[in-house]
């Protein structure tokens, strides 16, 4: 599991042992909220939706004594150390024996995630790492013809290869590119390769689940009065957007599917290379990469040159898969720094059975 979080893994690994997929499993059931494993080994709410968890979490916190402060944004610290927040009223002064900023990344801005604490910590002198979309789609740079008749629409049951990397899943083919699963499971590899060189050549497997020789031997028996792109379509199970990738690969290339060769057009079928030039914004990723450096934080994940002050979730430099990893390692971290707050105000951090 630990290979999912990178460079990061080895700073991670104490908190995430000690805030396990079933503590986060017992935290929900706790809250009213029960969960269940699906058959992609994928945790879900029963109810398919976060929100009643979050209401229900929201409530718990309410009732034990938490006071929310909405429409506030924090924007440094003042000479004594106190929080500085700019407020509906003007700027207000907190002094706080510990806090914890838990203030995300930079992936969801309209609602109020934007990354804007980044400055603030950087010029504190805190070592940051810049963020960056992560768990994000690509960009394709399609002809009009395939933007307008596949915009929106799955491929499915692919295998993507990128670097040695591999992944399996699916993908939906967007306006400008590519997103979905199979898409953010290499995202960090594609947008590091893109950053360097400026491109990215993924190769997608559209029947991953047939070798090359058996596409060939497939696409041998087909007879010169059946259309190409019915025979992929009956012969070897191809969706429409599918066929229409290959013809949109091929004719940027110059070559034709109609005049390629069984061995070719199987090749072809098992790799099709697709040109990735650009990354899709960081507004409409799932996720960040980057933020504060994980030398600027103790074991207890206290900031070094903020005594008392703590960090967690996607503000510290590390990034993860979406589908469970992510979360994880976010309600971890918020748990470690939950338990280090705790340690630093001299009282005791509850045992985990406890606190379901």
């Amino acid at each position: 599991m630990f290979t999912r979080y990178g460079a990061a893994a080895p700073r991670l690994r104490p908190a995430i042992e000690q805030f396990l997929p079933a503590d986060l499993r017992a935290w929900c059931e706790n809250l009213g909220q029960p969960t269940f494993v699906g058959s992609s080994g994928r945790v879900f709410p029963t109810a398919f939706k976060a929100s009643p968890l979050l209401r229900a979490w929201l409530e718990r916190l309410r009732g034990g004594g938490v006071t929310f402060r909405l429409h506030h944004q924090w924007i440094g610290w003042g000479d004594d150390n106190s929080l500085i927040f700019a407020g509906p009223e003007g700027h207000i002064s907190v002094s706080a024996d510990a806090t914890v900023l838990a203030l995300g990344g930079a992936s969801w801005p309209r609602l109020g995630s934007d990354g804007g604490w980044l400055e603030v910590a950087a010029n504190a002198g805190i070592a940051v790492a810049p963020l960056r979309p992560a768990n994000c789609g690509f960009v394709a740079g399609w002809s009009d013809f395939f933007r307008s008749r596949f915009e929106g629409q799955p491929l499915k049951g692919l295998k993507i290869s990128f670097d040695g990397q591999v992944a399996h899943g699916e993908a939906v083919i967007t306006r400008t590119g590519l997103e979905g699963g199979i898409i953010y499971s290499l995202s960090a590899p594609l947008r590091d390769a893109i950053t360097a060189q400026g491109e990215a050549v993924a190769h997608i497997a559209l029947r991953p689940d047939l070798s090359t020789p058996m596409l060939e031997k497939r696409l041998e028996a087909r007879h010169g009065k059946q259309s190409l792109s019915t025979f992929l379509r009956k012969a070897l199970k191809l969706s429409p957007p599918a066929i229409g990738l290959l013809q949109e690969v091929t004719l940027a290339s110059g070559e034709r599917l109609s005049a390629m060769t069984p061995a070719r057009l199987a090749h072809l079928i098992d790799g099709v290379p697709v040109r990735l030039t650009g990354v899709a914004p960081i507004a409409g990723a799932i996720s960040t990469a980057g933020g504060i450096m994980f030398e600027e934080l103790d074991e207890n994940f206290m900031l070094g040159r903020r005594p008392g002050t703590f960090a967690a979730g996607e503000m510290l430099n590390w990034e993860a898969p979406t589908g469970g990893y992510l979360l994880q390692a976010a309600f971890a971290t918020g748990a470690a720094a939950g338990r280090g707050a705790l340690e630093w105000l001299g009282l005791h951090a509850p045992e985990m059975q406890q606190t379901r």
